[in-house]
């Protein structure tokens, strides 16, 4: 007998907990429309202005020792990506390539 006492408390208060849990979920929607229609509307957004396209500047004959100079920074640079595991070693040969040979 304890079993179906037991089975019958179970469904009451299922049956309660679903109940609440409607009520609130409608008491939750009515405040979110509540504040919906407070709120102000936002201001619209204009598109973004497209930035023209950059140029590099034309390049000017540089010196020897200003062009190794470069030629060092890049080569750094670039094995510091490929160290960092940014370039495979592939694309670090092909970019030092380009490099060494402007």
């Amino acid at each position: 007998m304890s079993l179906l006492r037991t089975a019958t408390h179970m469904a009451v208060a299922s049956s309660v907990h679903g109940k609440v849990q409607r009520r609130q979920a409608r008491r939750w929607a009515a405040a979110d429309q509540a504040a919906a229609a407070q709120a102000p509307a936002p201001a619209p957004v204009a598109p973004p202005v497209p930035e023209p396209p950059h140029t590099p500047p034309a390049p000017t004959a540089p010196s020897g020792d200003d062009a190794m100079a470069r030629k060092l920074g890049q080569l750094t640079q670039l094995g510091q990506l490929r160290a960092a595991g940014i370039l495979t070693d592939a694309e670090f040969e092909a970019k030092k390539a380009l490099i060494l040979a402007g």
